[in-house]
């Protein structure tokens, strides 16, 4: 029975855990993808997707709250300037799990674990949606274009006329 068993312990003591964690995450933020176990992808998913969350919001209580849980600043950084910008419109699932088959060595069950947005293959058949440009915008560039040969021809009727 699982009665009351919320995380998988993955065979560790509490600060072990939590060290190895908080370098995974450091790791995934860092190079966009890592290859684990699947026992260590499903744990490092439950603890980066909030991470990922707070990252959207750019303060420094956030900044300080995602700090204490990575360790790293320069890994906080790169969350907050390269990932965020990137996931601030998706609501949730920022991670990937990939089933990759059995180690070679003690045939323990292997996945790739990646940042969604930051996949190239998946993201290639989708296009970027263009936000639309408003009539002012549109007036604005027309009244420009018009105003340049307006000024132009004054110009030149000012050179003629001395």
């Amino acid at each position: 029975m699982r009665h009351g068993k919320k995380i998988n312990h993955l065979g560790r003591q509490a600060s072990h855990r939590k060290a190895m964690l908080a370098n995974m995450a450091c790791s995934l933020i860092e190079h966009k993808r890592i290859n684990t176990t699947v026992a260590k992808a499903k744990a490092l998913k439950v603890y980066i997707e909030p991470l990922v969350t707070k990252s959207k919001t750019d303060d420094t209580h956030n900044r300080r709250i995602v700090f204490s849980y990575l360790k790293d600043k320069f890994a906080v950084t790169e969350l907050f300037r390269e990932v965020a910008p990137k996931v601030g419109d998706r609501p949730g699932g920022y991670t990937r799990i990939i089933k990759l088959g059995n180690r070679l060595g003690d045939n323990a069950e292997m996945a790739m674990i990646e940042l969604v947005d930051f996949n190239e293959l998946y993201n290639a058949g989708k296009k970027e949606v263009k936000k639309a440009t408003t009539r002012r915008g549109r007036k604005k560039a027309e009244t420009t274009a018009d105003a340049t040969p307006a000024t132009e021809t004054s110009a030149e009727a000012t050179e003629t006329k001395e």
